[in-house]
């Protein structure tokens, strides 16, 4: 069976901050097998997973793109488990209840999938992605070839991994969990899911996470707060107003439109703190010539 391919594809669809342009090709592959032959064919194709964390070029992006959405494999063995890139992490956490296994209570609150979840490595209530992560068969791009990647490769820090130097695409991690009563594992996913709702807004307001990360032994919204950014609103697109490190798109945002919001964010916080946040949205895709000259400034290692 051919893998699904959809031309002239608005990326916007495929992202939770509903914001992109289109992009020739975007290809959904069914399995593991599929997404390594697409790249072999063109391993300098854009891969994307559930696009939590993501803008994207209202310009578009150049080339082909791969959604793995539909690679939603899980093999469980005692208490490790084995789930594709695509798998969302919340389903993982409630499969992992189910078997009551405890280490990724956390991912229940997160839209993300388990690539994404391992590409920044992701974390929440002092749990790591890294905490429970052994293994990965991860796709180079350089070689060309389907490798295996142990945790003390992975280059695991916050909101960092390996996988962020772009030459490795995850195909599907190994998890160790540990056993535990499923009343305090469930405890604990509802205490992340109280956590979320009480200070990340829905993915009924169109966001993207926490746009920047937390600068080392301070928190990014405290000092966005303290600029004065909550409830800040600029056109198309607002600071939300439960906290300031949360950018929503009220309808018809473009990429530009969040770019000039972080850049505001940035410059008060530098001013205010002298302290210089890094963001923690990926931007993906082209670039106009006033986005190129915001990301210079937000996104210094992003080459065009």
């Amino acid at each position: 069976m051919p893998v699904e391919v959809k031309e002239n594809f608005d990326l916007s669809r495929l992202t939770t901050l509903k914001i992109g342009g289109k992009c020739d090709t975007v290809y959904f592959p069914q399995s593991v097998d599929e997404l390594t032959e697409l790249l072999d064919k063109d391993s300098t194709l854009t891969v994307i997973g559930s696009g939590s964390n993501l803008l994207i070029s209202s310009d578009g992006v150049k080339g082909g793109v791969i959604c793995t959405k539909q690679l939603k494999n899980v093999s469980i063995n005692g208490s490790a488990i084995t789930a594709e890139c695509g798998v969302p992490g919340s389903f993982l956490s409630q499969l992992a209840l189910k078997e009551s296994l405890s280490g990724i209570e956390f991912f229940i609150a997160f839209p993300g999938s388990v690539g994404g979840n391992v590409y920044m490595n992701a974390s929440a209530h002092n749990q790591f992605t890294s905490d429970c992560f052994v293994s990965a068969r991860c796709y180079d791009r350089e070689t060309k070839s389907v490798i295996s990647l142990k945790k003390q490769d992975m280059e695991f820090a916050y909101k960092q991994s390996l996988l962020q130097s772009g030459r490795y695409v995850l195909l599907d991690a190994v998890f160790e969990l540990n056993k535990a009563e499923q009343e305090k594992i469930r405890e604990l996913m509802s205490r992340n899911l109280t956590g979320r709702k009480l200070s990340q807004p829905s993915m009924a307001y169109p966001n993207a996470g926490c746009a920047f990360k937390n600068p080392t032994n301070d928190s990014a919204g405290r000092l966005l707060d303290k600029a004065g950014m909550k409830g800040f609103d600029d056109g198309n697109v607002k600071i939300w107003d439960k906290h300031a490190n949360f950018i929503i798109n009220k309808g018809n945002a473009t990429s530009t439109d969040v770019l000039e919001l972080m850049l505001k964010m940035y410059n008060k916080v530098k001013e205010n703190n002298n302290i210089e946040l890094t963001p923690e949205v990926i931007y993906l895709g082209e670039m106009s010539k006033r986005e190129e000259e915001i990301c210079r400034i937000l996104y210094p290692k992003l080459q065009k």
